[in-house]
């Protein structure tokens, strides 16, 4: 036996037990898909399964960023597979992850590491992740991830509370799901020279509270004969929002305002789409589609009758149907044509109705964007597009660039997302056409507004290849940088043009080079900067990215 430390991911099935009461086959074969899918996140990831049982899942991984990620893929990725099935049949993984001292023996994990996480994974909601304090630190300012801090918390089996955070997963509409606390941590229990007393007090306030209840129940007992009844009102309360890194609110991290830029603002998302003035919807508003499928929608759609319905999906997919005999028919038919589309492309999103007859009925509004200009052509920074260089993507979706994006034909566009996201449009009428497609496409997955890195056969932002491109910068936010300081720093960064590069030192101070001629020119720059200032200075950002050692 060996002792080592370990980030230790646990998941199993909500619910499994039902859902194999109701159909054993069908949910013994969804199981072994879904593991599939699982299995092959976990390897992605550099993780390690040691123990399987029924629903449940045990694995290591070599750091808690690499569970993190793989977890949030392996849920997102779920999610999506789980819209095509009722609420009934969602088969939804819970996942908790911890970091701790483990015992390997024969290959398996032993020891409180491997108990605490398949804790935390029990305090998890269905779909979401649970994740100890000891994670959330390690994770903290190194993934695009929101938390919910939910306190400490009494677990079976585990002698001291377990300080807990929820991972805030995404909705289908982009928005943060608010975690909901299981359980709190039970409170000392009072001395024992107290429980005469608060017996005492609880039957004083007993029999107080009962003579008034009787007497209030013969007053409005007589009063009831003479009272019209109320109606009940439903009131609804408005989502919360969740607490971001431990309580501490924070701006969701949003990609630059043009690709080339490093000062960042949060775009405000567009609202949902408006009714057109000649009766029908304005079809500039129609996310994900381009300008050909616009040209139908603004000529035959609009000159069909009443019974007619459009329908469409995140990955650009549509369907429509015009002068059928009913609504419901129009509805199924445009559902149902989109979703063939769909399938027959292994587009993983399902499709949805955007309008019927004239009227949108689409409950998404429209997914978040960037400010324009989307593109920003730079001579000093563009290059030759290689997707083995393709920042924060995985070596499975750069060979996909390889294989589709690369050959296909102009105008094409890649956005990408501050959490490694990414959608490519292709064969577009314009780049700008292109651009709009893809960046919709990518803000509805990823949750926040994202930015176009290639455009045709060049990147069109500063690729670093010096350092590690770990996530989207942003200066006014980013904690690493003194507060004091930000503000200053967005204003120099100023229009991000040519090769801009941040430092910082112990103290938080910045140093900047900006403008360059090329990458090492900017990054000595930043350094020299930083050192009249501070001390221990090292790189955090190059052109619009965080930036990390190469592993």
């Amino acid at each position: 036996m060996k002792r080592k430390i370990a980030a230790i991911f646990a998941a199993d099935i909500a619910g499994y037990s039902r859902l194999v009461a109701e159909d054993e086959e069908e949910t013994l074969r969804r199981l072994a898909s879904y593991r599939e899918v699982i299995d092959d996140f976990i390897a992605k990831a550099s993780g390690r399964i040691f123990n399987t049982a029924g629903d449940a899942v045990l694995a290591e991984f070599p750091s808690a960023v690499d569970a993190v990620r793989c977890a949030i893929d392996i849920q997102e990725s779920l999610r999506t597979r789980n819209m095509a099935y009722p609420p009934s049949r969602q088969m939804s993984f819970r996942i908790g992850i911890t970091i701790g001292d483990v015992v390997e023996r024969d290959g398996d994990l032993l020891g409180d590491g491997v108990n605490i996480a398949a804790r935390l994974e029990g305090l998890a909601e269905v779909g979401g992740i649970c994740v100890s304090r000891a994670v959330h630190e390690q994770v903290a300012n190194k993934l695009s991830v929101q938390f919910a801090d939910i306190g400490a918390q009494e677990v079976k089996n585990i002698p001291t509370p377990v300080h807990a955070y929820m991972v805030a997963m995404r909705r289908e509409d982009g928005t943060y799901a608010t975690p909901q606390v299981k359980k709190i941590a039970k409170a000392a229990p009072a001395p024992n020279w107290m429980w005469p007393l608060v017996v005492g007090v609880v039957s004083i306030v007993a029999i107080g509270v009962s003579g008034f209840l009787y007497f209030t129940k013969l007053e409005t007992g007589q009063a009831k004969s003479t009272a019209a009844p109320s109606s009940p009102v439903a009131a609804s309360a408005p989502s919360p929002t969740p607490t971001l890194l431990a309580k501490t609110p924070m701006p969701t991290p949003m990609p630059t305002s043009a690709p080339t830029q490093m000062a960042a603002t949060a775009p405000t998302p567009m609202p949902s789409p408006p009714a057109a003035s000649n009766g029908g919807f304005a079809v500039d508003a129609v996310p994900f589609i381009g300008e050909r499928q616009r040209s139908f929608l603004s000529n035959q759609y609009s000159a069909a009758g009443d019974y007619k319905a459009y329908a469409l999906n995140i990955g650009g997919f549509y369907g429509s149907a015009l002068n059928q005999p009913t609504e419901e028919a129009a509805r199924n038919a445009a559902v149902d044509q989109c979703q063939k589309r769909a399938d027959a492309a292994q587009s993983p999103r399902r499709c949805e109705l955007y309008a019927v007859g004239n009227r949108v009925v689409y409950s998404h509004g429209s997914p978040p964007m960037p400010p324009q200009p989307w593109v920003r052509h730079d001579s000093m920074t563009e290059r030759a597009f290689a997707p083995k260089d393709f920042p924060m993507l995985r070596d499975q979706a750069r060979t996909r660039l390889e294989n589709i994006y690369a050959p296909a034909a102009r105008s094409r566009t890649v956005a990408l997302g501050p959490g490694g996201q990414y959608f490519m449009a292709l064969g577009a009428t314009s780049v700008d056409d292109s651009a709009r497609r893809s960046l919709e496409s990518c803000g509805a997955i990823a949750g926040s507004a994202c930015m176009i890195v290639a455009v045709d056969d060049k990147f069109v932002v500063p690729i670093p290849t010096l350092l590690r491109a770990v996530g989207f910068f942003h200066a006014a936010t980013h904690p690493s940088i003194v507060a004091d300081a930000r503000d200053d720093v967005v204003r120099k960064l100023g229009d991000g043009m040519g090769w801009n590069a941040v430092a910082v030192g112990t103290a938080g101070r910045p140093g900047l080079g900006l403008k360059a001629a090329d990458e090492q020119t900017a990054v000595n720059g930043a350094l020299a900067d930083c050192a009249k200032h501070d001390s221990d200075c090292h790189v955090i950002a190059i052109g619009p990215f965080t930036v990390g050692p190469i592993n």
